[in-house]
């Protein structure tokens, strides 16, 4: 079989094409080429991170890779089998992040008829990737309505530049899927977390940053089900505030990463920032899950499906395509004042 040529410089142009171009590869069986890997980029080419989820790729599918080394800006990627079951363990070695290498590996393990366990080490709270709490309390969530049994647990925290976090991630066989998902119209709150975090640091940081965020979550007339305040474990010194909000029909999430000079109470006032523009906008997913789900919902096999998010992104553009060039099937985006909805009717599916 002809490997599918993927220019990595497309849309986005980072390393999201790369990461679902493995998932998609696992999944389908198909071979991939890419070239211009990660050129938007400061530093193009392959980060440690993306090395590692090329790896993880190949180690499920026994595939035979061509430029899997740090700064290569080319990848052959042929898969040897089907993804197989087991216990599987992988570390970044460095504070990249893990949450971003989990959206390689989950989609092909999530349909297997045995259950798999995944560890991973390496960053679970770093900037520019959805934290490990928005994984296991957004997404994990979206993709069991799907019927993928997913669910996630964090041992250690990573924060950068240590690095060293570890998470585990226990996959079991799915259910059939829905034959339409709607995902267009959230509907109420229905639950909404705040977790403020902090690690090898005073109590007292983490306190204020709860009282922040509830401060002025309630201002904004939300008022917080639940906070947890977390003395979080690792080996590296690192803080953050999670705005976590579960709908009727959807799902949304904000981050704030501390640092050096930032006041926690500038940390929590981000996150609710963050959080409260999404409450306000009429989409059904943030932005970060939307890009997310793409995959799933194309290799569930979902017929129809829809879903409304605040925004059309240049992440989510670029893994619709990407997502065609390995399954053609017809996606459309609808922007409309407030919001974008993503649609698909596949009557092949």
């Amino acid at each position: 079989m002809e490997p599918i040529i993927i220019d990595g410089s497309y849309g986005e142009g980072g390393g999201q094409i790369l990461r679902s171009a493995l998932s998609l590869a696992t999944v389908t069986g198909r071979p991939f080429r890419m070239v211009n890997i990660r050129a938007r980029r400061d530093k193009p080419g392959l980060r440690p991170q993306h090395l590692t989820a090329v790896r993880a790729a190949a180690t499920l599918c026994d595939a035979t890779v061509e430029g899997d080394e740090v700064g290569s800006r080319t990848l052959t990627f042929v898969p040897g089998r089907a993804a197989a079951p087991g216990s599987y363990r992988f570390d970044v070695g460095t504070a990249g992040s893990v949450t971003l290498i989990l959206q390689t590996v989950i989609p092909p393990l999530a349909e297997l008829d045995r259950p798999s366990w995944i560890t991973l080490v390496g960053g679970t709270h770093v900037p520019m990737s959805p934290p490990f709490h928005h994984l296991a309390n957004l997404l994990c969530p979206a993709v069991r309505t799907l019927g993928w049994d997913v669910s996630a647990t964090i041992k250690r925290w990573g924060w950068y530049p240590r690095g060293g976090g570890r998470v585990t991630i226990t996959i079991r066989p799915p259910a059939p899927p829905p034959e339409q998902v709607e995902w267009v119209e959230r509907g109420d709150l229905q639950h909404l977390k705040v977790i403020s975090a902090t690690s090898n640091l005073p109590a007292h940081i983490r306190e204020r940053q709860a009282k922040r965020a509830t401060q002025r979550l309630r201002a904004e007339g939300l008022s917080p089900h639940k906070v947890d305040i977390i003395d979080a474990p690792s080996p590296g010194v690192g803080t953050c505030v999670c705005v976590l909000g579960i709908y009727e029909n959807g799902w949304g999430g904000s981050v704030s990463l501390g640092k050096k000079g930032k006041p926690a109470e500038r940390v929590a006032e981000e996150a609710v920032d963050e959080f409260v523009a999404f409450h306000r906008s009429a989409g059904a997913l943030d932005v970060h899950l939307a890009d997310q789900v793409v995959v799933p919902l194309v290799t569930r096999g979902v017929r129809a499906w829809a879903f409304s998010t605040p925004r059309l992104t240049n992440h989510l553009r670029t893994v619709v395509w990407l997502t065609q060039q390995f399954i053609p099937i017809p996606i459309t985006f609808r922007e409309e004042k407030e919001r974008v909805i993503v649609q698909c009717s596949n009557s092949s599916s």
